[in-house]
């Protein structure tokens, strides 16, 4: 799996995605995670989450989070940001 995601619905999306893809439920993850059951379904829905507890959740998918510069994309996509 890889995907860009510019968005917290779009990361939460990704996580959901992943998620699935390995068979497990949010209380599943969660256990993995060391989280509760809702604070999985924020991340998922795109909801207020601390950065230390969504890194968790992507250690708990066997994913990473990886930093470069943005691709370029249309005005289109910049404005969708804010």
């Amino acid at each position: 799996m890889q995907a860009i995601a510019r968005t917290p619905l779009q990361l939460g999306n990704s996580i959901r995605e992943r998620r699935r893809e390995l068979g497990l439920t949010q209380e599943q993850l969660a256990a993995k995670a060391g989280v509760r059951q809702r604070t999985i379904s924020d991340i998922e829905r795109s909801a207020a989450a601390r950065f230390d507890t969504v890194l968790r959740a992507l250690a708990a998918l066997d994913l990473e989070l990886v930093v470069r510069p943005r691709t370029k994309g249309s005005s289109q996509d910049i404005e969708k940001l804010f």
